[in-house]
């Protein structure tokens, strides 16, 4: 089961954070690129190729540190056809270093469409063969449920039957959240407290060992006050909890996400790691040609932060 494995993951590295993968190709250190462009040119191509390399050294450089990985799929679709072959080939690479992926898509539809999305991230696809194909294969994917549970119910078939989980929406890290997700319905609940509990009662029968479920809660680091009512209302549904550095959630506004054993959560963290060399704290330590080295010390000091609030 999902949910299984991530909590054995967190608790053998010591470590509730996971790293998002979100590159731009100005991210990636001017000699990459140009080795790539003398290849393959101007083109996407050379690009993408450019940030698989580049994400390869990252994950080499922390799979001893950090559990999980969230590749956000929009910065490879951006790249066209080799930007989705190097998410596949980055979700492949990450699965052999001993990562969990999180495929950060926020994927949903209603009906054969939704049952599409789940086939690719999550299950297989038939393609007329004895072997249905795995796609992307991600150990969990983040998704959209204020389609209802007829876009949510072919996720759930494949979190049951394939092991995997999925991250729904319920109070994201953007200020302009409250303009849908913190109206107040006629029973008095929040719209993101309808979804909360919707969530809950989804996951109610993918529930794993260590009590929680494979159905999880994407809940902004931006928001403590609400974090921790939702950690409260959500006792068995484990967080993923975006917002953290760049976006400017710190250590103390993601306390609350934590039960009382230090669990039922990870921290997503993306540009502050990738990008760690050119913090004001590492830029005068590390070139850029030694963002890996960077990302690592970011990954500790991270992991010494957090360690220090659960």
């Amino acid at each position: 089961m999902f949910i299984d494995r991530m909590l054995e993951k967190i608790i053998e590295k010591r470590n509730p954070s996971v790293m998002g993968l979100d590159p731009l190709i100005e991210y990636v250190p001017p000699s990459i690129r140009e080795k790539y462009s003398l290849i393959f040119g101007n083109t996407l191509k050379a690009c993408s190729e450019a940030i698989l390399e580049f994400n390869k050294r990252l994950l080499d450089a922390v799979c001893d540190i950090i559990p999980a990985v969230k590749p956000q799929s929009a910065y490879y679709e951006m790249y066209g056809s080799e930007g989705i072959r190097a998410l596949i080939e980055t979700i492949r690479y990450a699965r052999e270093k001993g990562f969990i992926v999180i495929v950060d898509a926020k994927r949903n539809d209603i009906g054969s469409t939704s049952a599409a999305y789940a086939s690719a991230y999550l299950g297989q696809t038939d393609i007329g063969s004895d072997v249905p194909q795995r796609v992307f294969d991600a150990d969990a994917l983040t998704v959209n449920g204020y389609l209802g549970i007829d876009g949510i119910k072919p996720m759930l078939e494949c979190c049951a039957k394939y092991g995997k989980g999925i991250f729904v929406l319920v109070k994201t890290s953007n200020p302009s959240s409250v303009q849908l997700q913190d109206i107040v319905t006629d029973d008095g609940r929040k719209v993101y407290e309808v979804m909360a509990d919707l969530v809950s009662d989804w996951g109610a029968n993918i529930v794993g060992k260590y009590g929680y479920s494979s159905v999880g809660a994407v809940v902004g680091a931006t928001w403590p006050d609400q974090l921790k009512d939702l950690r409260r209302r959500m006792p068995h549904t484990f967080f993923l909890v975006p917002g953290y550095g760049a976006q400017g959630g710190s250590a103390a506004d993601v306390a609350a996400a934590f039960d009382p054993n230090g669990l039922g959560t990870v921290i997503n963290a993306s540009r502050s790691l990738m990008c760690a060399y050119k913090l004001d704290r590492w830029s005068k330590l590390f070139t850029h040609e030694e963002f890996a080295d960077a990302c690592r010390e970011e990954a500790l000091r991270m992991k010494k932060e957090l360690e220090s609030i659960i």
